[in-house]
C-alpha cells in the first residue's frame, strides 16, 4: 500500500470514528548504515530516517479523555490523563509512556483523539516503536504548544521506552526520528549526543533491506552479555589507565597491547567496538567525498566483525551477506541490529537493483530453503506535520 493511501486511511478513519479535521504527523523508521552494537558503548552510531513511516490523525479534546485507534491491529484503547496506567494492549504502553512522560515535566492540559498506522514493517529492526513515541511527543508538543525543544522529545520519547514499556533500548531510534533530514545520515556522538549530518546523496544508489524473517531467541540474552562483556574489558582496561570510562576512551593500539591482560571472547568483543568506531569516522569521511564504494567496504567489514569478533549474526544474515558480496551487484551489505535475525542493509547500484533483489532471492531460497522480505527504502526527513 502506498503512502497516499496509508495517509487517506487514516485520515478517513478519524473523520468517520471521531469528526473534525485532524492534523496529521508523518513520524518515520529508520536504517542505521554504520555503528551496531557502538551505542552503550558510548560510541558513534550513523542513522538515518526513511520514507517508510507511522501517521498519526490528531486533535485534542475538550475534556480529559485519550482515544487511541490503531488502524493496522483494528485495535481501540481509550484511558483518563488523571490515571496513566500500564494497559492490557502492549501498542498503547508506548502513547501513554509519551503522556506520562510529558506529564512528569508539566500537566498535558487536555485529551485527544488520535487515530495512527503506518506501513513500517514491524520487527524487521526499522524502529517502528520510536516512530510511535516520538511521532506523539512531537505531535503532543505542537498541539497543545507545550514549548519543548527537539533534544527534550527525544529524550522523553526515550525514557516512555525505558521507563513505561520496559525496554532498556539506546537514545539512537528516537534521535533520528526527530533530527532526521532528506538526503543526509546523521553522525551522532551517543556519549554527548553531539551530531552532524553526512551527506548521503542516492540518486546513483539505494538501500536494499534484506528482511530474514527470523528472530532466534538468542537475541535478548546475548544482548545482555554482550554489554556486560564490554563492561568487563573496560574495567581491565581501567587498571592500565584509569581516564577509561568507556570502550570509547580506547584505541585500537592500547586494546593490542592489553590483549594479554583481557579473556580471549572479551578481547575480540572489544575489538570490535573500537574497531566499529573507528570504521564509522572513516566512512563519514567517504561519504563526505561521494566515495561510496569505499564506505560500501567498510560495511563488508562491519558484518565480519559482528559475524567473527562480537558473534550476534546467524546463518540467515551470513547468507544474505555472502550472497550480496559474491552478486558484483552490491557496493556494501551488513546485518543490521541488534543480530540473530532481522534485516541485512545493501548499498546497490540504482540501477541494479532489481536486478541484485531477484539474484538474492532466487540464491538464498536456495541455500536456506525459506523465502524472504524485500524493502527498498530512501532517506527522508524527520517527523513532522504534513
Amino acid at each position: 500500500m502506498g503512502q497516499a493511501n496509508k495517509r487517506e486511511i487514516i485520515e478517513r478513519t478519524f473523520r468517520e470514528r471521531y469528526g473534525g479535521e485532524p492534523k496529521i504527523v508523518r513520524s518515520p523508521g529508520r536504517v542505521n548504515l554504520l555503528g551496531e552494537h557502538t551505542d552503550y558503548n558510548e560510541g558513534f552510531v550513523m542513522p538515518a530516517a526513511i520514507n517508510r513511516a507511522v501517521y498519526i490523525a490528531i486533535a485534542p479534546r475538550d475534556d480529559k479523555t485519550v482515544s487511541l485507534t490503531a488502524v493496522d491491529v483494528n485495535g481501540r484503547y481509550d484511558f483518563p490523563l488523571e490515571r496513566l496506567e500500564r494497559a492490557p494492549r502492549s501498542w498503547a504502553n508506548y502513547v501513554i509512556g509519551v503522556v506520562d512522560q510529558m506529564s512528569r515535566q508539566a500537566p498535558v492540559p487536555r485529551g485527544f483523539n488520535a487515530v495512527f498506522g503506518g506501513d513500517i514493517p514491524i520487527g524487521a529492526g526499522l524502529s517502528s516503536s520510536a516512530a510511535l513515541e516520538a511521532g506523539f511527543a512531537h505531535a503532543l508538543n505542537e498541539i497543545f504548544e507545550l514549548g519543548y525543544d527537539k533534544l527534550e522529545l527525544v529524550k522523553m520519547a526515550q525514557r516512555a521506552e525505558n521507563e513505561f514499556v520496559g525496554v532498556r533500548c539506546g537514545i539512537m531510534d528516537q534521535f533520528i526520528n526527530i533530527f532526521g533530514k532528506k538526503g543526509s545520515a546523521l553522525k551522532l556522538d551517543c556519549r554527548t549526543l553531539e551530531y552532524d549530518y553526512v551527506p548521503f546523496e542516492s540518486d546513483d544508489v539505494t538501500l536494499v533491506l534484506l528482511d530474514t524473517r527470523v528472530k532466534h531467541s538468542l537475541a535478548s540474552s546475548e544482548y545482555n552479555t554482550r554489554r556486560a562483556q564490554c563492561e568487563e574489558g573496560v574495567e581491565a582496561l581501567r587498571n592500565f589507565d584509569d581516564k577509561i570510562d568507556s570502550l570509547r576512551d580506547v584505541s585500537p593500539e592500547f586494546l593490542r597491547d592489553h590483549e594479554a591482560d583481557l579473556d580471549p571472547t572479551v578481547y575480540r568483543r572489544c575489538r570490535y567496538v573500537v574497531e566499529e568506531n573507528q570504521r564509522l569516522l572513516a566512512g563519514a569521511d567517504d561519504l563526505a567525498r561521494g566515495d561510496v564504494e569505499a564506505f560500501g567496504k567498510k560495511m563488508f567489514e562491519t558484518h565480519r566483525g559482528l559475524r567473527d569478533d562480537y558473534e550476534v549474526s546467524c546463518a540467515e544474515l551470513d547468507a544474505l551477506v555472502e550472497i550480496a558480496e559474491r552478486s558484483g551487484l552490491s557496493i556494501g551489505s551488513r546485518m543490521m541490529g541488534g543480530g540473530f535475525g532481522g534485516c541485512t542493509i545493501n548499498l546497490v547500484k540504482r540501477d541494479a537493483s532489481e536486478k541484485f533483489i531477484e539474484l538474492v532471492k532466487e540464491r538464498y531460497s536456495k541455500k536456506i530453503g525459506k523465502d524472504i522480505s524485500v524493502y527498498q527504502v530512501e532517506i527522508e526527513s524527520g517527523a513532522a506535520f504534513l
